[in-house]
């Protein structure tokens, strides 16, 4: 079985305890660090290890946190995608940080494809963009926006046109609308 690694990270101009606010914020009322063009993340209850969640139809449990440090998120679902991903803020000095999406998924058998036809790309479209959000909600400005590609708005509008179709629970939402 073959293992995926993607990291994306984005080096910032502020110290690490102010980047990892971003961290807190993940799925909140004040969350300064999703995309909000994108199906949002949603949690059971406040971020903290054992609450389930998920965005999209990616569903995970918080395996690992460390206010203001990192956050690990163990995948639960769909079905054939084993491992976890997770946000990072690592010091550089006092006043310079970084702050890093890991992933790491195995997919099994037929959801290879999958991966790579569907969730690639668009995994890595939202965690570039959420990066951009973090440096426009430190810094007032991105240095260098990221734009979707042809492809990855072709997913999207497919996504959007076949989403109704879903279930709530398969879209994110938990209950919670």
């Amino acid at each position: 079985m073959i293992a995926v690694l993607k990291v994306h990270e984005r080096p910032l101009s502020v110290p690490p305890e102010t980047a990892g606010e971003l961290i807190d914020s993940l799925g909140g009322r004040d969350d300064r660090l999703w995309p909000p063009e994108w199906p949002p993340v949603r949690f059971d209850g406040p971020l903290a290890v054992g609450v389930p969640g998920g965005h999209g139809l990616v569903r995970y449990v918080v395996s690992d946190y460390v206010p203001g440090r990192w956050v690990r998120f163990r995948f639960t679902g769909p079905r054939g995608f084993e491992g976890f991903h997770e946000f990072g803020v690592e010091r550089v000095d006092a006043g310079r940080s970084v702050l890093r999406h890991t992933l790491v998924v195995r997919p099994r058998g037929p959801r290879w494809p999958v991966w790579s036809l569907f969730f690639r790309p668009l995994h890595d479209a939202v965690f570039l963009d959420g990066l951009d959000r973090a440096e426009r909600a430190l810094t007032g400005r991105v240095a260098r926006p990221r734009r979707w590609s042809p492809y990855v708005r072709l997913l999207r509008a497919a996504s959007v046109r076949f989403a109704p179709r879903l279930g709530a629970e398969a879209r994110g939402t938990h209950g919670k609308e």
